[in-house]
């Protein structure tokens, strides 16, 4: 690193100072904190993405949202070369270029780390970032701090894509790395095109029963706005939005969103008793997750929810019967693979297994999902907080192609050619780069049709188990070290043969715990065949939690 780019990190660096006292750890998918203590670390990690951009000789994406947490919050994501998150190999960098102390420190320990890594400054390659952020106030001001950092790279250069969802902005990178036009109207006219072609592909006997329009609440964010774009192309779906962020209509996340009805499982503001019965979806704020439900008659405004889970087991079905119908001819055999996490409900594992699918258990955490899914020709992967996507593999899609074009050439298997084409525009249709509210409930729409079913019939592939979630308060949560996915102790020795010993007394049953990734907790989670159960399992299995670990523990 020479003089002039010393200087120019130095100059730079002093005008966004740490917070003192504040010390901040990168998340699952990034920094996420109050805004008003973010400006420095998304200075710094405007730095962090142009230096990838040098590494990679690739388009960066930097990304300024909070996703689900309250409008006060505010957060800066990174998208690497494909389109998903930042490797896991930078992010103990990440953390120590946002906890630098000082500008002299910063600049010793960015030289450091691109000495390791190989890295020419001097203008000697050209970086590209490219950034979006979300409709939250402090959006703009993060926005400039992450160009200045962005900008103190020699020879680097951030272009602003304006207000977009998460995933906009993640295809975005993906799509510009493979050369191909990668604008926003590029994005809405790939989405409504292969909405289009699902929509054409459904089976004769599906097209002439007409669906309910869907009601969607759009959080207060994004996710309402860019699906009014969507809304307009799509003459075969009816959509009214609620909650779409337009000014003085509600608050971004309060009340409303994916989180929200999830974790409440009641309806969100703006509904109620005139929609009982009705086929409804809730975005997050930056539209990276969603979940559907429908109102429940009575006063309690309580919903019937169709999480995660149940979005997975219904893409899974399709994907399945798809490849089901391609296998009868040619008997190629595609490796179709299910990810999950232990949070997971069980009836869903159970229901899935049930199908002759191969499910694959990952830890906490949508990289070591996606992670996973890319292992398979085709992936699916879902939380139940409602993230996730399909990943189809570069060298199946190739197969799909000259399959393709092999039984187009001939008079026979017009079955087979339907499957094939409509797997093709589902890889079209969904966002292979990371979860996607809007692709999602786009896919969700056309499989119901396809199947014909309402979503009360959807809901009744299988009955959740009850579950509880609990927390524990712990002196250092790293003293538990868990091993499977998450789903044994391996540290301290004792617990986990006291979990088991809990879990024994019940039916249908299973707990497991996990240290929190931010906090001194420990997180418990309990499933059994009735609420009680759960309830109890969960209760003893926090007191054994807090013998080995709590205060009193010492």
């Amino acid at each position: 690193m020479d003089e002039h780019q010393k200087g120019m990190l130095l100059e730079c660096a002093s005008k966004y100072p740490v917070p003192k006292g504040v010390k901040i750890s990168y998340g699952t998918a990034g920094f996420r904190a109050d805004a008003s203590i973010l400006s420095s670390t998304v200075f710094r990690v405007g730095i962090l993405a142009a230096l990838r951009s040098l590494k990679t000789k690739s388009v960066i994406g930097l990304m300024i949202t909070a996703s689900h947490n309250q409008i006060s919050d505010n957060g800066v994501k990174i998208a690497d070369p494909s389109g998903g998150m930042l490797t896991q190999d930078w992010e103990p960098f990440a953390d120590l270029l946002a906890n630098a102390p000082d500008p002299q420190n910063l600049v010793k320990l960015i030289s450091e780390f691109a000495k390791k890594e190989n890295i020419s400054f001097g203008g000697v390659y050209s970086a590209e970032v490219l950034l979006g952020r979300d409709t939250r106030p402090s959006g703009e001001s993060l926005l400039e701090a992450a160009r200045h950092g962005i900008n103190s790279v020699v020879g680097a250069v951030a272009t602003d894509m304006g207000i977009l969802t998460t995933p906009q902005l993640h295809w975005m990178v993906r799509y510009r790395n493979k050369g191909k036009s990668s604008l926003e109207s590029d994005y809405f006219t790939q989405l409504s095109n292969a909405f289009r072609c699902l929509m054409n592909y459904i089976p004769r006997e599906m097209t002439t029963s007409e669906m309910d329009e869907l009601i969607v609440d759009g959080a207060n964010g994004v996710g309402g706005e860019k699906l009014e774009v969507v809304k307009k192309t799509l003459s075969s779906l009816v959509i009214q939005i609620r909650n779409s962020g337009r000014e003085g209509e509600g608050v971004l996340n309060q009340g409303v969103g994916a989180d929200f009805v999830q974790k409440e499982k009641i309806v969100p503001s703006g509904f109620g008793q005139i929609d009982v019965g009705k086929r409804c979806a809730s975005l997050d704020g930056d539209a990276d997750r969603f979940v559907y439900f429908h109102v429940l008659p009575g006063s309690n405004n309580k919903i019937e929810l169709v999480d995660g889970d149940k979005i997975l087991s219904l893409f899974a079905l399709f994907i399945k019967q798809q490849l089901a119908i391609l296998n009868k001819e040619d008997g190629h055999q595609v490796h179709l693979g299910i990810v999950q996490t232990a949070y997971a409900n069980g009836a869903s594992t159970d229901y899935l297994k049930k199908l002759g699918l191969e499910v694959a258990l990952t830890p906490t955490g949508v990289k070591y999902l996606h992670e996973k899914a890319c292992e398979y020709d085709i992936g699916i992967y879902f939380e139940a907080n409602g993230h996730g996507t399909i990943l189809f593999s570069a060298s199946f899609l190739s197969w799909l192609e000259n399959r393709n074009k092999e039984i187009a050439s001939s008079s026979d298997g017009l079955e087979q050619q339907l499957s094939v084409k409509r797997l093709l525009a589902v890889s079209e249709l969904i966002n292979q780069a990371v979860g996607d509210a809007l692709s999602g409930v786009l896919l969700v729409e056309v499989i119901l049709r396809h199947m014909g079913w309402s979503i009360q019939r959807w809901n009744e592939l299988y009955q959740d188990l009850p579950s509880r979630q609990l927390k524990v308060k712990v002196m250092d949560r790293t003293a538990v070290v868990t091993a499977n996915a998450e789903t044994g102790v391996v540290k301290p020795t004792g617990l986990q043969e006291a979990i088991n010993c809990e879990v024994a007394k019940y039916t249908m049953r299973r707990s497991f715990v996990r240290p929190s990734g931010t906090e001194d907790v420990i997180r418990v989670y309990a499933e059994a065949s009735t609420q009680e159960e759960a309830d109890n399992l969960a209760k003893s299995v926090a007191q054994h939690v807090d013998h080995f670990l709590g205060f009193g523990s010492s």
